[in-house]
């Protein structure tokens, strides 16, 4: 589980609901000030994340000049979604990642999804490349989640498919404090908080989506577009020399930010947001 540093937006950034073609999306929306900004960053969360996972970024983005959208997806945290599995496959969750970006456009739209964020995020260039002017990947990998991560995922969806979330909270915290559920007071009554607002179908529908993802690298690499694969110096998610071999096939910039593990966006933001803003600077 990602653990932002708080759940408070910085000044620059509203809380707000953006309005689509498929449904109203709840977003952080940060904007430079008092300047015309360079272009527009769509930022999609992991599996069992939120527009807060971002939330370190969003002021060094803009006053490098960007627009930084981070996203709810449907059934995360503050997006109500149904109770309908199937509402989550991967190319329902892609259409609604392009029905926010033609929401948000106003100049050059640069996508980032995080870990099943980037999943998703590659699955909707593979649909519909067109809206977007960049793609970044950050620690998301080629296919399914390692073996050790496959096994956390099923226990998990097992848990949720007869546990009510708290039952499932409370048992996290009981089993693995350190990684998933924090008990810092800063911000762990935050983390439970996101948790139980989190739809527990999304959650089971988009971990097994996890379990299978197929490698899609060759089909992605098709599309001229220029692609980013951001990570941190570990992963036991996807393997960094995995995506080292992902970003060689797909023509892609890489780069590892130093002392990060599977959440650079939270761990090391400010190294994190001058790579994103490096790259998007040439575009």
């Amino acid at each position: 589980m990602s653990r932002p540093p708080t759940f408070t937006p910085p000044p620059c950034a509203l809380r707000r609901d953006l309005p689509t073609a498929r449904g109203t999306f709840a977003v952080l929306d940060a904007r430079p000030s008092g300047q015309p900004h360079k272009g527009t960053a769509l930022l999609l969360p992991g599996y069992t994340g939120s527009k807060e996972d971002f939330i370190a970024l969003l002021e060094p983005l803009t006053m490098a000049g960007y627009r930084a959208v981070a996203v709810d997806g449907r059934g995360q945290y503050e997006t109500d979604g149904p109770e309908d599995q199937q509402a989550y496959a991967q190319a329902e969750l892609a259409r609604d990642v392009l029905a926010q970006a033609e929401a948000v456009q106003d100049g050059p739209v640069h996508l980032l999804g995080h870990s099943l964020g980037g999943q998703i995020a590659r699955a909707a260039v593979l649909i519909a490349p067109a809206p977007f002017r960049t793609l970044t990947l950050v620690s998301s990998g080629p296919a399914q989640i390692s073996p050790a991560q496959q096994q956390k995922v099923k226990m998990l969806s097992d848990a949720l498919a007869v546990l009510s979330m708290d039952e499932v909270w409370q048992a996290m915290k009981a089993l693995d404090p350190p990684e998933d559920a924090d008990t810092d007071p800063t911000n762990g009554e935050d983390l439970r908080r996101r948790w139980l607002r989190h739809n527990p179908s999304q959650l089971i529908a988009t971990g097994r989506a996890l379990t299978v993802e197929p490698d899609r690298v060759d089909a992605l690499a098709a599309v001229q577009m220029p692609k980013h694969v951001v990570s941190g110096e570990r992963d036991d998610t996807w393997p960094v020399p995995l995506l080292d071999e992902m970003a060689r096939r797909l023509d892609a910039r890489r780069t590892v930010i130093a002392g990060a593990e599977h959440s650079p966006n939270t761990g090391r933001p400010a190294e994190t947001a001058a790579a994103l803003v490096s790259f998007w600077d040439q575009y």
